[in-house]
């Protein structure tokens, strides 16, 4: 008789399903420590991101856009409105392109130079005044001079020097800019002659007979409504 030949074991068997098994829990090994491992840089990203302080303030502020010269009336394509650390804005700066549009520079500036209000040249006295002429007068009252105040409308009156003759308005509804301070530290202009200076604002077709007057007459002025 034949002798007989031992059995194979099927590759489909236990044995098999065994080592499939072991493959396949060592790739979930490997797995999740690559996951875990990606999962600790990521921790550790955010860590040192959420040490970064967090960026300074801004404020929008207004800067030259380009070389500019002094003493020409800027436009509105000579500004541009940029953002700027908060504490590098200086005092005096304004976010508003109208604010400084039609202003004169005082200087030339530089691209990109902030520009405050010290960059400009300061407002004519008649500014607020279109159409007159700022004539410096004096009055011969000091206590009517000191009654006035910018703003006020007032006759003019011209008198004569000894006293003799009639008055006569010789500017009406004359406009007061401004009354120069002239205190010099001993007695003022004031005290001294009895009257001080007082700038008005006028049609230019009545500063020839004001300053004429001026030069002859005694002034005064009354207020009108």
């Amino acid at each position: 008789m034949a002798p007989s030949t031992p059995p194979t074991t099927s590759p489909t068997g236990p044995l098999a399903s065994s080592s499939v098994r072991r493959r396949l829990h060592r790739f979930v090994v490997l797995r999740r420590r690559w996951l875990a491992a990606g999962l600790a840089c990521l921790a550790v990203l955010v860590g040192l991101r959420g040490t970064d302080p967090p960026p300074p303030p801004t404020r929008s502020v207004v800067v030259a856009a380009r070389d500019l010269p002094g003493g020409g009336a800027l436009g509105a394509g000579d500004l541009v409105v940029r953002r700027l650390p908060a504490d590098a804005v200086p005092s005096g700066a304004t976010a508003v392109v109208a604010d400084l549009a039609g202003r004169t520079l005082a200087a030339p500036v530089r691209a990109g130079e902030v520009l405050t209000d010290r960059r400009f040249v300061a407002p004519s006295l008649v500014a607020g005044y279109p159409g007159l002429v700022a004539v410096p007068v004096r009055v011969a009252e000091a206590g009517v001079l000191r009654l006035l105040r910018p703003g006020d409308s007032v006759d003019v009156l011209a008198a004569p020097v000894q006293g003799a003759g009639r008055a006569w308005v010789v500017a009406p509804d004359a406009q007061v800019v401004t009354v120069p301070d002239e205190d010099t530290g001993r007695a003022s202009s004031v005290e001294a002659v009895g009257g001080g200076l007082v700038v008005l604002a006028v049609p230019p077709e009545q500063v020839e007979s004001l300053v004429a007057a001026a030069g002859s007459r005694l002034l005064t002025v009354t207020w009108s409504g």
